[in-house]
């Protein structure tokens, strides 16, 4: 029969998928009562009652604990930290608050920024959102970008937003199943938003906690350009999301994007890598120009060092399909642009690895495994 420590060492692999560390860590084990039969009760304290991975932590604690010798029952319940654990869980996560389940089930955030504008920033975030799609992976993109929202244009989607049943804001989904949120599905077509620091604070913060993006391996976020509120803010907002730059080669672009960079640092982000866009002009017949010059991205990552995640040329279909409100990659895989933008997806899958679960064996002894399921997954970037 184990013990009370061995079972809490045990719970060590059952990790909150927003906050990214062990139930044991987060101090969520409440108690662990084992009886003389071999049943073990265990309480876990959510940080809110309608926490919406509760499930998750059910079945987790209950295979971890199983899977412990002598052990013939598990069962799992559940309480809500009161506000002063909350508070002394807060002060040793060094956030302003604590996941009230909106992210929870998002496995990876990635802010899409750059120093300046006019390099391209919407339309690679739009295409690299349907690459990763086209990679089997559950994509979400939310336009940050409060006062140049495009990309509803981009994916070709409008109309204003559903609500559920739990008072949630529904995304809208564009081809390939990407969901979508923006501030232009909440406003007149091609309005202005006139908004300052509090404002847009406040409609950030509900685009994060009352948008319900179901279960996503990635979302998205296209950052205004600059270091201003917006981007300050989603610091705050998501301590675990990953900062990707978008630079174009030129020497002044690129000393631009380093002062994105150190906001982010500032900031305790993560940089994950950068993406060097109009990396020359591709004409329909081949011909390539460095109209913008060559080598800042490359010289950028080196500064930074990151990786050098793509160096994506500029095409005409890739400004074309912009307007027309379809992602190049979806509509032309094979056109250079987008054959660059997928590599950059494969690069990002391979940053961003999902978590495999164990297989434990099944009952009646190793005669009763099942077999093990065909391999599947995508082919690695090479260098």
């Amino acid at each position: 029969m184990p013990s009370s420590e061995q079972i809490l060492k045990a719970l060590e692999v059952v990790i909150d998928p927003e906050l990214h560390k062990s139930i044991v860590e987060l101090g969520m084990v409440r108690s662990i009562d084992v009886q003389p039969d071999g049943g073990v009760d265990v309480v876990v304290s959510l940080t809110t009652a309608g926490c919406p991975i509760r499930n998750h932590f059910e079945t987790a604690v209950a295979e971890a604990v199983g899977a412990l010798e002598g052990v013939t029952r598990v069962g799992v319940g559940f309480d809500v930290l009161n506000a002063q654990e909350k508070s002394e869980l807060q002060r040793r996560l060094g956030r302003g608050s604590l996941p009230e389940g909106a992210l929870a089930r998002v496995s990876n955030i990635i802010c899409v920024g750059s120093g300046k504008g006019g390099v391209g920033k919407s339309t690679i975030t739009a295409n690299l959102a349907a690459a990763l799609a086209g990679e089997g992976r559950r994509v979400g993109v939310l336009d940050a970008d409060v006062w140049g929202y495009s990309i509803p244009r981009m994916f070709g989607v409008a109309g204003r937003p559903p609500v559920s049943a739990e008072r949630k804001i529904l995304p809208l989904e564009a081809a390939g199943g990407v969901k979508v949120m923006s501030i232009g599905f909440f406003v007149e077509e091609d309005a202005a938003v006139v908004w300052r620091g509090p404002m847009l604070h406040k409609a950030l913060t509900q685009f994060l906690e009352d948008v319900d993006w179901g279960e996503l391996d990635f979302l998205l976020v296209d950052l205004p350009p600059g270091t201003g509120d917006v981007s300050m803010t989603l610091a705050q907002l998501l301590p675990q999301a990953k900062f990707l730059i978008v630079t174009t080669p030129q020497p002044a672009a690129q000393r631009v994007a380093r002062r994105s960079a150190d906001m982010a640092s500032k900031v305790d982000l993560e940089i994950a890598g950068v993406i060097e866009n109009m990396a020359g002009f591709v004409t329909p017949s081949g011909e390539r120009f460095a109209i913008f010059g060559e080598g800042g991205g490359q010289e950028l990552a080196d500064e930074l060092d990151v990786p050098l995640l793509g160096r994506v040329p500029l095409t005409m279909p890739l400004r074309e399909q912009a307007d027309a409100g379809v992602p190049l990659v979806v509509t032309n895989p094979d056109d250079a642009a987008a054959q660059a933008i997928r590599q950059v997806a494969r690069g990002i899958v391979a940053i961003f690895p999902v978590q495999l679960p164990v297989l434990q064996p099944a009952a009646g002894g190793p005669e009763a495994i099942a077999p093990a399921p065909e391999p599947s997954g995508m082919t690695l970037p090479m260098a």
